[in-house]
Formats: C-alpha cells, structure tokens, sequence
C-alpha cells in the first residue's frame, strides 16, 4: 500500500502526458499465502468523460489460460461468476474505490484456487476507442508453512533474578524470502511492548521500555541453531512481571523491490511473575538551624529511604503546628491550601521534589510569626490495573522546632580625618567605617555633616541606600568642580574629600549612619541609626599672587599660529609651583572652556574645549626658565579659533606633612584674537567676445583665470549660457573640484550631452568646445569660477568667485546656393504623343542637400495675360517696361511632387495615369508626360526645395527656386480638311478614286465628238471662211483638286493618299473640305 500511492501518480502524470488511456495494474508476479489477505492495485488515465471510472476484475486460471473468470465489478453486481458469487457476496472479495481513477482489489482470505492471471478492465467512456482498456498481473498462492513455537509455562521470579526463554521458527517456503523474529511482553488488555527484536536485514532493536537495558546488555536476543531464538533478560525488575511470547514474521520481495509480510505467527506464551524484594521505607527530616532571623531563608528536606523507590509510588504532605500546608501525590504536582498559597505566588515559599527520595519545603523570606514546628508526612501508593491509586503504609518523622527572632541593628560608627589641622588650600580627607557584631543585614545610607563655630548644621554630601550619590545645597557649585567628593570605599567604608579648602570648611564633620532591611512585603525599613564626629581647624594664609593683566588684540590669517603669553608677576614664595589653567571665552558662551591645564607638577590635561574642537594635536606648551612664563601656542589658527583668551593661574605650596595644597588663584588679562580668511585675489579674463560660426562646426569658449588666492587653491568652473528671451542663464557643464565634469541641469533638454568637451591645456586656462553647433546653441555665453582653499582642519571651504566676460555665439545656417536651369526651350509636340519636362539643378548649398521636386501647369486667369508667349504663330512678348499686376495672373496647378524623402504626392486630375517620374542623376530630374492632348497645350515650370539635416538630424527646408517656364504646344489635328478625308475611307476613295474613270470616260467622250465634228464640217468652214471658234480646246481648271492637268491616264491611289500626309494639299482643297464638312 505504501508503494501503491507513489506508483499511482506516476501513472496518472503518464496518463496526461500521453492523452491517451493507460490502464496499469500492480507489477507481478506476487507471492501470497493461503489464508492472507491480498490487494492488488489498478489504475486509469488519459481517459475522457466522468472523473470516476469503473473497474472490472477477471482471473485466467492456468488450467484454462483462455477462458476469461468474471471476479467482481464496480457498476454490475451480476458481473461475478457462479465460483465468486458467494465469496463477493460475504464480503471477502471486494474492491475498494481510492480514488476516482484508481482502486485495490481485496482478498480477505486467499485460496490455493485463487492462482492465476487477473486482469482489470475499466469500461470505454471515451468518444473513441484510443489507448489500452485492461492490464493483467500473475498471482502465485504458495501454502503457509512457518511455524513459531515455545512451551507455555508459567514461571516464578524474585526481583533482580535472570529469565531465559526459547522460541523454534521454521519455514518451508522454496521461494527467497527473510524472517524476522520479536519478543514481547503483555499484560492483561495493555497494548504488548517490544522487548527485543531481530529485523529481516538482521538488526536488533527494542521498544523504548528497554532500550536502555539493551544497550547495556541487560537484555539479549541469541540465535541457537538453524531455528532456535533465545531471550535473555539478566535482571529482572517488578515492571517486567507479564506474558512474554515470540512472533515470526516471513517477508517476501515483490517486483518493485519493496519487502512484503506473507505470515505472521506467534508462540504460546510464558507468564513471569516477579516478587519485588523488600517494601519497607524510613522517614527523616532535616534543615540547617533551629534559630533564624526575620527575612533570613529556610530549607526543610523530607529524605525517603527504601529499595527500589523510583519504581514505588509516594505521596507527601507538610504541615505547621499541625496545620496542612502542602500536600503532593505521585505525580509530583504540589496543592497548597489558601494561607500558604498567596506566599507561593509571591515567590516567598516553595513545595518541590528534588529527587526520587528529597522532598523540600523552602521559605524564602521568614516571617516572626513563622516559628513553630515543621514536619512531613509519606505515604506509599499502589496503582492497581484500572489505574487508581490505593494508600499503604504511611509515616512520618520527628518534628523541627524553628525560632524566628526580630532584626536588631548592631552597628558602631568611627570617623578619622587626615590632620585636624590644615592650612588653607590644603586637601581635607575624612573617613567613615561601619563595623557590624555579625553579618550585615541590609544597606547602609551616610549623610556627611558639618556643624560650624555658630553651631549650623549644614549637609556636604548623602548616599542613599541605592548608591546614589547627592551634594548639599551649599556644596553644589563646589561639588560640579570636583571640589567636594564622597565615595564609598568598601561595603563598609566612606570617605569624604574636600579640595582646597577655605576658611569657612572649619568645623565639627559629622557621619550619620542608618541602616535599611526589606520587609517581607518588599518595602525598606529602618533598623537602626548610629553616628560620630571630628574636629577640624583650618589656619588661613596670605598670598603675594599677582598675574599680568595687560589686555591686547591680535588679528592673524588662518593657518598661522596663536602666540598666547600668561605671566606670574610676583609669587608667595620662591618654592611655589604653578597650575596654569588656559580658557578661550566665545562670544556665543556664557563662560569661558577649559582648553588645557597644566598642573602644578608639571602634568598635562586637556580640556573639553580641546577635545571637542580637535586641539589636541594643534596644542603646544611651553614654560620658560624663568619659571613665571608660560606660554601656550595654537598651530594652523583657523576661523573658528576666534575669541578672547586668558589664563588661570594657581599657587601651591607643600605643606609641612608634605603634602600640596593651593595656596592662591588668579586670572590674568584677556587676549582678543581674531582670525581671518585670507583676502582674495581670485580674477578671471573679462574679454569680450562674438563668434559667428555655421551649422555643425566647432565652438570653442575661453575661461583664463588670471590670478589666484593660493596656489593651493582648487577650483570649480561653471559654463553658463543666456539665450535670447531668456532672461534667467542656464547652467551647461560644471567642472567640480576633483576635475569631475558634470552636465548642467539645460543639457539634456538642449541636447548637448554628447556634444560637449572640457580641457585645460595648462594651469587656469579652461576651454569648453560644442561640437556639431545648431541654431538654438546662439546665445551668450560666459563662465564662473569658484576658489577652495583648505582649511587647517583639513575641511574645504569657498573664499571667492568670479565672472569672466561674455562671448556671444551665432549660430548660422548655410547660404543658399540653389540654381534651377532657366533656360529652358519650348517644345511642340503631336497629340498622343509624349513630351518631356527636366529639372535640372545647377548647384546646390551642400553635399548633404535633399531636394523636394514639383511640376506645375501655368494658366492665365481670366482677364489677365498669357502665362507663355510665343505659342502661337504671330504672338508677340509684351513691352518690357509693361509693370506687374498687384495679383499674379498666372493660376498654378500641380502635377506632381516628389518630397525630400522621395514620397510621391498625388497626381494632378487631368495628368492622372499619365506621368512617369525619373531620377537621372543626383542634379536632373524628368517627368513624362504621355498620350498629350490639346488640352495639355500650355507653360510649365518646376519649383525645388533644397533641404539640409540640422546638427541634430532633423531636415529643415532652406531655400526653394523655380525653373523658368517651359511652352508646350499640342497640334489639334481633328480641325483639318487633311485630317477629315484622311480618317474617312469612304469619303477618300470618292475624292482620290472614283474621280478618274468618269473624268477618263468624258475626256473621251469629248475629243471623239470633237474629232467626228472636225471631220464633218471641213467643208463648212472652207465654204464660209468663218472659224468655228465655239468648238475649241477650253481652259480647265483644276484647281480643286489634287490631280494634274488632265491626261489619258489617271494618277494612282497612293500617290494621291500620300500627299495627304505630307499636308500639300492645295488652299482649294482646303475650302472644298470645310464645304464638305458642311
């Protein structure tokens, strides 16, 4: 089962990945057991329709592998076969559902006829019959032959004797399997415990009731033999009293490779009884002392001894005077009643078992009224089977008197000073030491007093009883300068130190002692006051100190040093020694700081001022060997330093007990130091400049510093510009003091990142280049320059600035130098045909130029002039000094554009499908015009749009030039008498052809009635002498016609179609064609 789950997603994953059915069954061959019970998995997947598929499980047995036996179905109850029937019915065959797809075939009670080949089937609920529907496994019954036995007996033992046990297991099986052999111990209905076991993979184990005694070797498990298992358990205790049997366990390995339990059998068991050794148990109290004090602790043990008392079971309950305080059963749980209860939750008392045999009462604060007798009582307790506990022997020892006595202080005061007489100025060390009869109880409080000649009370100083330390009224200010000091020495032990002391420190000094315990409740309280006292004398001296009290100014620049002089004019005495205190008095302070003190041996101390500042390494000092001057020098002054300074002076003397005391104090007069930034000397360049520059070039701006405060200086360079209306400047690049360039806020909105270039071809000459310059780069431009000097501190600081002059920057665009061809010669041209417009450029400004063409047709306006003379044949060109009209005349209409980025405009609607455009070369430009009508009889131009790309790659339109006109006529040939006759076959064949034959025939007819009239009338006319002038030759005229004179043979057909062509068709003809045409 446990490899059934994993097995199963396996498949279900195969199932969708493969979007087919699978039908997989448990892996065989599998080895069973008659009489075990048997599972054996099936799975679906892949499949389509319901999420809960059924199952249908059949057997082949091997006397007849071909005959399918119907076992149990999940949707037929009928699906059995007769020999199953009962068995599936009963319930001894069944078929448990695990998941929708998924399902285990259950055989409770296998039979040796169950061998064979089953098969699952899992009906089609798909739309098509896709993938597998059954699997099929082999299951192989063996018959049941291990065997576990042992002789049922029932033995006696006493506590700590050995038990041995001994268990046959033997096995039959031919088939490869592992054995694996337990011994347990049961009693009554418990659940049986594992005393020690040996695994299939031969590894001893055992239960946790006795792992410990395994690892020791209390408990072994032997193999004698081929089958004998032996249980050894060395010494026995009351917990292993039961029924010890063993249970063999056969394990067969399936195909997966996982270990599967065929049998499991168990021996007669053997009932061990174990007699524990001896019950009896004794009872003592025990504590520290009888007698106490309030608030001290106590500890009451209640120690139990007997045999075996971990595995016994006690109780114990304590009293007072009789009187339930706590009790605790078995299970080590204290319960105490109310009064001792509220002690408990306080952490004032405690009820606790230490160890299996130490029971202790503690009372952690005692209490007056806890004097009395302690005692405790233990109980023996037997768990019965239903496990109750039932009380046996009980017993309890002698009871303990305990005396709780009141606290009672016990303290004595002693106070000592170091001389009873002093001079003025010396030092006054007084002492206080507490001694106690015993331990001390509590804390101590002091309060040092002074009592003077008029008999006042004044307190110095106060510790209280958590250590905190307190000056007096009038010793406060004393006290804030280390002149009054009390410390508590030792545990017992204070002193009291006063410093310099004057006159009025004459006087009884007085220790007052209090002691403090803790209340049970928590709270101090006092036990007991005590205090002594000391005489002291102080005898007053007179000084002859006097300290210089010349004042004077100095006024210094920054990193030069401060001289400071401090001088003893005239002294006590020749022995005298000299503390020499330095302060420097701030306007901004109310009183001066210490900067260093020398003490009058000759030790340095510095002051908060110094450490604060940073003086310490600036600081030096130095006495001079006349012994009354000293001075004090402050190296690499800085701003800061500025103040008045003067020195404090103190006289000592040694006593006669040797020892130093001041004698006298004095302040000399003041110093007024000023120091000062250097002046500054910071200038740069103030000349004026205009530059003119194209397009794309460089710039190049000058920033010279000419003079400069330090050479030690570093400094910062700003480029600004001002550009036309704009009033405000824009900062464009920053050279920091590190020589970091940086973009100014303007450069990316400018576009200038990229574009800008810093250098400095030598010390405080700067020069800032744009490169590839554009129109909007015109403005005026200028930098700044600010001077860092360093400070003696180490810090940087900003002493100056300046402005150099302006430079004013125009940026241009190129000068147009476009040129379109005007000279241009006018064209006619026959309809249908094509003719040709060229734009050619002759220069342009740039390399670079893109060009925008467009053709336009000129017409006049109605009213106005002709666009193009010269077109028709008798035009003339106006007068030459004729003005212009306000309004040009001549109405424009495109026919095609070509932008600078070779888009094509569209196509004007009378030239529509009748343009074709050509690139010649880069300068020469071609628009075909075909199929040319009448209507396209006019002047064209072409106008040119030269375009450049500004630095910063856009293209901008510089200049446009347009070509002169160019006259285009169109002959109309639909007008003319050569046109009509020639486009007209009928009529050409009536004019050229059929002419002839008549003309022929009456050509003939004539000249034979001429010359029949001749011959018949000789006579007449020899008779009359009159000439027949009626009958001449006539003048013909030809003239409307295209034919020669009349001759005796016609002119051929093509020669006549062939002078219509050529149009040498004679002005008569013309007439007789718009005759015609009428």
């Amino acid at each position: 089962m446990k490899c059934f789950l994993p097995v199963l997603s396996c498949l279900a994953v195969l199932g969708v990945v493969s979007a087919q059915r699978q039908v997989a069954v448990q892996e065989g061959p599998l080895y069973r057991t008659e009489g075990s019970h048997i599972t054996i998995w099936c799975n679906v997947s892949g499949y389509q329709g319901p999420s809960e598929q059924n199952f249908q499980w059949s057997i082949y047995l091997p006397s007849a592998p071909e005959r399918e036996v119907q076992i149990v179905s999940t949707m037929d109850s009928s699906f059995p076969y007769a020999i199953y029937t009962q068995r599936v019915r009963s319930g001894k065959i069944y078929v448990e559902r695990v998941q929708g797809n998924s399902a285990l075939l259950h055989i409770t009670d296998l039979q040796a006829r169950d061998a064979g080949e089953y098969e699952c089937h899992t009906p089609n609920t798909d739309e098509r019959y896709f993938g597998s529907y059954s699997a099929k496994m082999n299951l192989m019954v063996i018959p049941d032959s291990l065997q576990s036995t042992a002789v049922r007996h029932t033995l006696h033992r006493v506590e700590q004797d050995p038990l041995e046990l001994t268990c046959e297991v033997a096995t039959e099986t031919l088939q490869h399997s592992h054995l694996s052999v337990a011994w347990l111990r049961q009693r009554g209905s418990e659940k049986p415990v594992e005393v020690i076991a040996l695994s299939r993979d031969f590894v001893l184990q055992s239960s946790s009731d006795y792992a410990q005694r395994q690892s020791l070797g209390e408990v072994r498990l032997d193999k004698l033999g081929s089958s004998t298992f032996r249980l050894t358990v060395f010494h026995l205790q009351p917990s292993d009293q039961g029924e010890f049997y063993c249970e063999a366990t056969e394990w067969i390995q399936d195909p997966d490779g996982s270990w599967y339990p065929m049998t499991r059998k168990r021996s007669e068991g053997t009932v061990v009884n174990v007699q524990p050794t001896d019950k009896e148990f004794t009872v003592r109290l025990e504590t520290d002392k009888r007698l106490y004090t309030v608030g001290e602790p106590a500890e009451f043990r209640c120690i139990l001894e007997g045999q075996n008392t971990p595995d016994r079971y006690f109780a114990v309950s304590w009293a007072f005077n009789s009187s339930l305080i706590a009790s605790m059963g078995p299970n080590a749980v204290p319960v105490l009643n109310s009064e001792f209860t509220h002690r408990e939750a306080r952490g004032q008392l405690k009820v606790a078992k230490e160890s299996d045999n130490v029971f202790v009462l503690k009372i952690y604060h005692l209490r007056q009224e806890d004097s009395g007798k302690y005692n405790c009582r233990v109980t023996e307790r037997e768990k019965t089977v239903t496990g109750e506990f039932i009380d046996k022997e009980s017993k309890r020892p002698k009871n303990i008197p305990i005396i709780v006595l009141p606290i009672k202080s016990s303290i004595s005061v002693e106070v000592a000073s170091n001389a009873s007489v002093v001079l003025e100025g010396e030092n006054l060390h007084l002492s206080c030491s507490i001694r106690t009869a015993g331990r001390p109880l509590g804390r101590f409080s002091v309060i040092w007093q002074l009592v003077d000649r008029q008999n006042r009370r004044s307190n110095i100083m106060w510790l209280d009883r958590d250590g905190t330390v307190q000056p007096g009224t009038s010793y406060w200010e004393r006290s804030s300068f280390g002149g009054v000091q009390m410390e508590q020495v030792q545990p017992n032990s204070f002193s009291l130190g006063i410093f310099n002391s004057r006159r009025e420190d004459e006087g009884q000094y007085e220790c007052h002692v209090t002691e403090w315990v803790r209340a049970v409740d928590g709270e101090w309280q006092v036990v007991g006051e005590r205090r002594a006292s000391t005489l002291v004398s102080i005898t007053a001296l007179v000084t002859k100190l006097q300290v210089s009290k010349s004042k004077r100014t100095l006024t210094l620049v920054e990193n030069r040093p401060i001289q400071l002089n401090c001088s003893v004019k005239s002294q006590t005495s020749q022995n005298s020694h000299f503390a020499v205190l330095w302060y420097v008095h701030k306007p901004s302070d109310a009183d001066g700081k210490l900067i260093l003190k020398t003490t009058h041996n000759s030790a340095f101390e510095y002051g908060t001022y110094a450490e604060e500042e940073g003086l310490r390494a600036r600081l030096q000092f130095e006495r001079h060997v006349s012994g009354g001057l000293f001075s004090l020098t402050v190296q690499r002054a800085e701003v800061s330093d500025s103040g008045s300074y003067y020195c404090h002076v103190e006289e000592w003397l040694l006593s006669p007990n040797y020892a130093w005391y001041k004698l006298a104090e004095e302040v000399s007069g003041r110093t007024e130091v000023t120091v000062k930034q250097p002046d500054s000397r910071l200038k740069l360049s103030q000349a004026q400049g205009n530059l003119s520059v194209l397009e794309t070039r460089q710039v190049q701006l000058e920033c010279v510093v000419l003079n400069r405060t330090s050479a030690a200086s570093q400094l910062l360079v700003e480029w600004f510009v001002w550009k036309p209306n704009h009033p405000e400047r824009e900062t464009l690049a920053r050279l920091s003091r590190d020589a970091t360039f940086h973009y100014g806020e303007q450069a990316a909105k400018n576009n200038l990142k990229g574009r800008l270039h810093l250098e400095s071809p030598s010390p405080g000459v700067y020069r800032l280049f744009i490169q590839n310059v554009a129109v909007q780069d015109s403005g005026t431009y200028s930098c700044r320059v600010e001077e860092w000097l360093p400070s003696p501190g180490g810090t940087w600081y900003r002493r100056a600035e300046d402005t150099a002059g302006q430079t004013a920057v125009q940026v241009m665009r190129p000068d147009a130098a476009l040129q379109v061809d005007t000279v241009v010669p006018n064209a006619t041209v026959s309809e249908k045909a094509a003719f040709q417009l060229d734009c050619s450029i002759v220069s342009r400004s740039s390399q670079d130029s893109r060009f925008a063409v467009a053709w336009y047709s000129l017409r006049t306006k109605a009213g106005g002039k002709r666009g193009s003379p010269g077109l028709e044949d008798g035009e003339e060109e106006g007068e030459e000094g004729e003005e212009e009209e306000e309004e040009d005349p001549t109405e424009r209409t495109a026919l095609l554009s070509v932008g600078p980025d070779a888009v094509f405009g569209p196509e004007g609607s009378p030239w529509e499908g009748r343009l074709r455009f050509q690139r010649l070369s880069p300068l020469l430009y071609r628009l075909t015009v075909l199929q040319a009508s009448p209507r396209d009889t006019g002047n064209y131009s072409c106008r040119v749009e030269e375009w450049l790309p500004s630095p910063q790659k856009e293209w901008y339109r510089l200049t446009e030039e347009e070509s002169a006109p160019i006259g285009i006529r169109v002959l109309d040939t639909s007008s003319t008498l050569q046109s009509i006759i020639c486009s007209n076959d009928a009529l050409f064949y009536f004019i050229f052809f059929y002419p002839f034959p008549i003309f022929g025939i009456l050509i003939i007819t004539i000249l034979l009635v001429r010359f029949k009239s001749r011959n018949s009338s000789k006579n007449s006319d020899g008779k009359n002498g009159v000439p027949l002038l009626w009958i001449k030759e006539p003048h013909l005229n030809y003239s409307p016609t295209c034919l020669e004179p009349p001759v005796l043979k016609s002119a051929r057909e093509d020669d006549v179609h062939s002078l219509c062509l050529k149009g040498k068709m004679p002005e008569g003809w013309l007439e007789l064609g718009r005759i015609m045409k009428i």
